[in-house]
């Protein structure tokens, strides 16, 4: 069977090295296609550009190379339809239609819909204005949680300590900071408590859990600074106990997917919760409609079982058939090596070397941001984090020191990255 994968990222690449283990692809003949990937996508698929957004063009390839499964990475091709387009010519999609994706593609979305299902969040207020969101912080104490409603790579939110900060973050979204993802924003209570992401996949019907993991959003030491697209992550998350999962899938999870098919709007493809463990119990944070990124890295480490056995069975209503994923006990963590400026303005064009002597000792470097310099064959920065360097161990510090050491051989004079990584699951473990 032939595959195609969408996307250019850390995410992708860490999906296109699980899938090219996959018995379809490794004994079967199968082959994978990634568009538009990136130099260490292509070390597992045949990498080419095809625009996304004309969907008769993807629909054109994957007729010519007979793909029995599209696996789309990204939010925004999901958020466009592409999935919608794909099913409607009859090929096996992983990933919700464009219905069902607006869980990702608005915040407000989905705050209503939590209301209608009665699914534990914070308290919100969509605003439409800035005169009515302005207006809308009279009703909120600091700190005040900003979100762009649409999609902004991640980065659409800011936590304002004061309402002067509040008022002037909301006129630089409603000024365009965000483009057309803060042309609505929601304000929220601030939810006081620990983050952790829970993963499920799911066929519109089934639900089965798909690992746990714990993000890094602040560029500084710390978790200070502003926020990013993640500046690292580690599985599985420990403070997210069974009882605490059970309790997460039965209220806010399952109900969802159960209010998206009562609506006419089955969610098909991976649900990623981001929770706050607050002390009235988890409350959804926000979802994605896609495996995080970089906490598909930690997740693919982790998994044994054949990834695309399970892409497909979502893509084919059969997941009830499947037996639960395995995955393995070791803890994965990686770490974001971003180009100096990132998240602001990253600095492109830095020079790159050692990933084979990074890898040499069983760590992962799954390529985010780069590019393969034609004329010299130097791999080079192309946007603003650049590399996941991803290891493995028996716990969080082992897998932490196995990704350290990893960096440590990583030549990239022009990037920087955090150095606690899973400072808080250490700390919580050496606390007993």
């Amino acid at each position: 069977m032939n595959i195609l994968l969408l996307g250019s990222g850390g995410r992708e690449h860490a999906l296109s090295w699980k899938l090219a283990q996959s018995r379809v692809i490794a004994e079967e003949g199968g082959k994978l296609f990634a568009s538009p990937g990136n130099p260490g996508i292509a070390d597992h698929a045949e990498c080419l550009n095809i625009d996304v957004t004309d969907h008769e063009l993807v629909i054109a390839f994957c007729e010519q190379e007979q793909i029995g499964l599209v696996v789309i990475g990204p939010e925004a091709p999901l958020v466009d339809g592409l999935a919608d387009s794909l099913r409607a010519e009859g090929f096996a999609v992983f990933g919700p239609s464009a219905a069902a994706a607006q869980l990702e593609g608005s915040k407000g979305f989905t705050k209503q819909l939590c209301d209608r299902a009665n699914i534990p969040t914070a308290g919100y207020v969509r605003a439409t204005s800035l005169e009515q969101a302005v207006a809308a912080l009279d009703g909120f104490k600091a700190p005040y949680v900003l979100k762009a409603d649409g999609l902004a790579a991640g980065k659409g939110v800011v936590i304002a300590e004061n309402r002067a900060d509040a008022e002037a973050a909301l006129a630089d979204m409603f000024d365009g900071a965000f483009g057309d993802a803060g042309a609505e924003v929601v304000i929220e209570e601030f939810m006081t408590g620990e983050e952790v992401s829970l993963f499920a996949i799911t066929d519109g019907a089934t639900i089965v859990t798909f690992g746990s993991a714990q993000d890094h959003k602040r560029v500084g030491e710390g978790d200070t600074g502003p926020n990013t697209g993640g500046m690292g992550a580690y599985s599985p998350a420990r403070v997210l106990t069974p009882e605490l999962r059970a309790e997460v899938m039965q209220k806010i999870i399952a109900p969802t997917v159960k209010q998206m098919a009562d609506e006419g709007m089955p969610y098909s493809g991976v649900l990623y919760a981001g929770l706050m463990l607050t002390d009235e119990g988890p409350k959804l944070v926000e979802y994605n409609c896609r495996f995080g990124d970089p906490e598909c890295q930690v997740l693919m480490m982790r998994l044994e079982s054949d990834l695309t056995d399970y892409l497909l069975a979502c893509a084919n209503n059969s997941l009830a058939a499947m037996e639960r994923p395995r995955f393995s006990r070791d803890a994965a963590l990686t770490v974001v090596m971003a180009a100096r400026g990132y998240p602001g303005t990253p600095e492109k064009g830095g020079t790159i070397g050692g990933i084979a002597e990074a890898e040499a000792d069983g760590a992962k470097v799954f390529h985010a941001g780069t590019t393969l310099d034609e004329d010299d064959g130097t791999l080079r920065a192309s946007g603003g984090r650049v590399l996941n360097v991803t290891g493995r161990g028996t716990d969080v510090q082992a897998a932490q020191q196995a990704a350290y050491a990893a960096v440590a051989k990583v030549d990239f004079p022009s990037g920087f990255y955090r150095s606690d990584i899973g400072w808080r699951e250490i700390a919580r473990t050496k606390g007993g």
